[in-house]
């Protein structure tokens, strides 16, 4: 029996491409052992179980960007998240470990590369993290979801997305999941989401220009983010138009949301990215303006096809979010363009690619 251990966390972006590898993996070898590294301050606490996949905790090392004091405390912390992981692998007798990058996952690739645990890493963003660039040079694979990934022996994997986005036919089952998320059957959609922690600055144009997209007739679906979801906050309903704004936390199934939605506006993490790409949704992507530059950089292949947009973070207010939307969701014509243009951009089996892949490295090295 191989036994597999995953490692990533902190965000969607993390998460998903993991449980969506873990999936395949399960459904290529029944008998595997699959547990997962996470920490407690990740939405992996709730999003792994919810999975159906054993989840075990490290102590969180989150590295300054930085020179302060903090940074003195890190070797400390990090030797007492290594001794964890190491415990993790010995107890389940770890064949092969698997990353995702994030926090969680430099202390596990060290307590791998000490017992002699091949390490198989996958890079979502065009800009590698820092626990993927010192895990690629001592990792069996270095999988990558876009082709000019700066990674030592980089292999082009692509993505791995669960199967319902694989699957999703959008057309076939808007009616379903508009009435689900309480949304008009007839009229366009347009979807808002900053990610799993929410996004700020897409929230608030979003708010500012509430009033006229809804009196454009566009129905909002504006998932928030879980800290950022008001207490009092409830449905609207334009009184002329009829359309309505639903606030919403978070959405534990994305493709539900890319299936009732023609337009999207949404940062540009990989997984938005390639998600939406794979379901052929058109989006208008606010690239997050911090960090290594990578959401920017994420886009770009889209945004060359035509088959996005991109607005600059500061540039962004309800003005220039109503006028970058009304245009486009107003005009099928243009909408189904760039659907079209989504098709093939992004390689259809990504995570069975990965978990045969893995697979191949655990049986190797058994």
């Amino acid at each position: 029996m191989v036994s597999v251990v995953m490692a990533g966390g902190g965000t969607a972006g993390h998460t998903s491409p993991l449980i969506a590898t873990a999936e395949r993996l399960r459904a290529l070898d029944a008998e595997a052992s699959i547990v997962c590294v996470g920490t407690p301050k990740g939405i992996e606490s709730r999003v792994i179980p919810g999975a159906g996949l054993p989840l075990e905790m490290i102590p969180p090392v989150p590295l300054p960007r930085s020179l302060s004091p903090q940074l003195l405390t890190v070797p400390g912390r990090l030797a007492g998240a290594v001794g964890k992981a190491r415990g993790i692998l010995k107890t389940h007798r770890a064949d092969v470990v698997v990353g995702f990058g994030g926090y969680v996952s430099l202390p596990v690739y060290l307590a791998a590369r000490t017992l002699g645990v091949p390490v198989v890493i996958h890079e979502q963003n065009a800009v590698p993290g820092l626990a993927n660039k010192v895990a690629a040079r001592f990792a069996k694979l270095v999988a990558v979801s876009f082709p000019d990934t700066p990674l030592p022996g980089a292999r082009y994997i692509g993505l791995p997305v669960r199967e319902g986005i694989v699957q999703l036919d959008r057309e076939g089952s808007r009616d379903e999941y508009r009435r689900a998320f309480g949304l008009r059957p007839e009229g366009p959609v347009l979807l808002v989401s900053g990610g799993s922690q929410g996004a700020v600055a897409i929230n608030d144009a979003t708010l500012a220009a509430r009033k006229e997209l809804l009196a454009a007739g566009v129905d909002v679906l504006h998932v928030l983010g879980p800290r950022n979801l008001p207490d009092d906050a409830e449905t609207i309903t334009d009184e002329q138009s009829g359309a309505r704004y639903v606030p919403l936390g978070y959405v534990d199934h994305m493709e539900q949301a890319y299936a009732a939605a023609d337009l999207m506006v949404g940062r540009s993490g990989a997984g938005t990215v390639v998600e939406t790409a794979t379901a052929g949704l058109p989006v208008i992507f606010v690239p997050l303006p911090h960090g290594n530059g990578e959401q920017a950089k994420n886009a770009t292949f889209l945004i060359r096809e035509g088959a996005g947009r991109l607005v600059p973070n500061g540039e962004l207010d309800g003005d220039r979010l109503r006028d970058e939307v009304l245009p486009l969701i107003q005009t099928p014509e243009r909408l189904a363009e760039m659907s079209a243009k989504c098709s093939g951009l992004v390689p259809a089996d990504a995570a069975g690619d990965l978990a045969r892949a893995v697979l191949d490295v655990a049986r190797k090295d058994a």
